[in-house]
């Protein structure tokens, strides 16, 4: 299995950064009975089967952070870059029944499957073999708004410009300092 060992660093806009200042950490994880004991004393959301969907990062150590859903990915991080962040379901067995990487903070590529799975492993958490749902983010190079790319579909849902195929939310891909001002629709900050 290839790793996939890039970091990455908070794309979103700055003002909800800033919030997650005031936020609670994620939790470290790294025992099944860490998972069970967090799951309990948790506020969870449970899907109408029972399934615990919660917030997760994986942090430049590797370890699985959790928080609860709905919970801003960069708060879980503690502000911090991430190996990769989404959302993630267990069942009463402790099972992984769904997973993505859906964090529109840090924008993370399916790739970054790889360290999601050693983590589980080292925990002993059974999990399938990929991202359940794989999102494909894409960096517009003419507004700057972050997008979603659907259907194979790599086109601006603002501006209609056409997206590139590659991943593009490295820092190279910035020019300038991005600022909350007209400069920047998103006021995002790629650097965290």
């Amino acid at each position: 299995m290839l790793m996939c060992k890039r970091e990455y660093h908070y794309v979103g806009p700055a003002k909800i950064r800033d919030a997650a200042k005031s936020q609670p950490s994620g939790t470290s994880i790294a025992t099944l009975d860490d998972l069970r004991a967090w799951l309990a004393s948790a506020v969870t959301d449970r899907s109408p089967d029972g399934t615990h969907i919660v917030t997760f990062t994986i942090n430049l150590d590797g370890e699985l952070l959790l928080a609860p859903r709905r919970s801003e990915h960069v708060a879980c991080a503690s502000g911090g870059p991430v190996l990769s962040a989404g959302e993630i379901g267990f069942d009463e067995e402790l099972t992984v029944t769904e997973i993505s990487n859906q964090s529109t903070g840090f924008c993370p590529q399916p790739e970054s499957w790889t360290t999601v799975a050693r983590a589980l492993d080292r925990i002993g958490i059974p999990h399938p073999e990929r991202f359940t749902t794989e999102v494909v983010f894409r960096l517009c190079p003419s507004c700057g708004e972050r997008n979603i790319v659907k259907d194979d579909w790599f086109y601006c849902t603002i501006c209609d410009a056409e997206l590139p195929r590659s991943w593009n939310f490295s820092r190279d891909a910035y020019v300038g300092e991005p600022s909350d001002g007209p400069e920047s629709p998103t006021g995002r900050f790629p650097n965290g």
